[in-house]
């Protein structure tokens, strides 16, 4: 019987923006333009994939939701600021995000800035609260925080950037595409799958799988990415679709082409989905997110 993904990415999407929403319960002492800012893209929509694939991760290693939900909003503020940063001017330049228009076509550029160095430190104070986990937890809590500074900073996703932004117009090199892909994209994927077994205090093969997981899905998500950039539709997408092609993006397509993309998204599947036998039935809902994350249309 196949796994009901869509029943499950709904029941844990509203789970996390229940979460989301205790976050911007109150916002007493934070400027109302900069509030106003934040919760507009945190709550514009979006699959909530990072949030997901923790509490999938999470039900795999046997880590209470309520356990895990923290880490799985932090990841959400993290990548929703990342999304603010990647559509200004001075990098991506998009006017729409998720058929919304972006945060500095409504706030201004200053405001949109400033909205995402809120959502960056907001998530490292939720996340790292010992006195919201329960007693056994709280001493695995450092290596979490610290894996997410990593995975979120220069090492990866931020580093990712530079190098993304640094190799536009640059003859396209697929050593260098997946080394941009990997910390973009796939770091703080990965972390999504990680944190989680990290706070539970999974070790050795467990967390070993989990990595080659994460590793393997990430990658395959933005090569999807790519792929979609090239040949989908503007509407569907919501954002403009070619905007890769146009600014000289190093994208797995431009250097491979579309057709070996495709069966580098196959292959990596595959592999992702192979990586979880050793955790039986718990691991079902990963292995149909990484399926989905594969086959989507946006």
């Amino acid at each position: 019987m196949p796994f009901p993904l869509k029943a499950y990415l709904e029941q844990k999407r509203r789970g996390v923006d229940q979460g989301l929403r205790r976050i911007f319960r109150d916002g007493s002492g934070c400027p109302k333009a900069l509030w106003d800012s934040m919760k507009y893209s945190v709550f514009a929509g979006g699959k909530r994939l990072r949030p997901v694939l923790c509490l999938a991760s999470a039900e795999a290693v046997g880590l209470p939701e309520k356990d895990a939900l923290r880490i799985a909003c932090s990841l959400e503020l993290i990548h929703t600021y990342s999304l603010i940063h990647d559509d200004l001017p001075a990098l991506d330049n998009d006017d729409y995000r998720r058929g919304r228009r972006t945060n500095h076509k409504v706030f201004g550029e200053a405001m949109a800035i400033l909205a995402g160095d809120g959502l960056l430190t907001l998530a490292f104070e939720w996340v790292s609260d010992p006195e919201a986990y329960p007693r056994p937890r709280r001493g695995n809590l450092p290596r979490v925080v610290r894996e997410l500074a990593h995975h979120a900073g220069y090492p990866g996703m931020v580093g990712g950037q530079v190098d993304d932004v640094l190799s536009e117009r640059k003859k396209p090199s697929l050593s260098r595409v997946l080394s941009i892909h990997r910390r973009k994209t796939g770091a703080l994927l990965l972390s999504s799958v990680r944190l989680p077994a990290l706070l539970a205090g999974t070790a050795g093969p467990r967390l070993k799988a989990l990595t080659k997981y994460g590793q393997c899905a990430g990658l395959a998500f933005q090569i999807v990415d790519d792929v979609l950039n090239e040949v989908g539709d503007s509407k569907e997408l919501g954002k403009s679709a070619g905007s890769d092609r146009d600014r000289g993006k190093m994208t797995y397509p431009a250097a491979a082409g579309l057709e070996r993309s495709k069966r580098k998204i196959g292959r990596l599947t595959e592999e992702a989905v192979g990586s979880l036998a050793l955790f039986g039935p718990k691991a079902a809902p990963l292995r149909a997110l990484a399926e989905y994350m594969a086959e989507r249309t946006n």
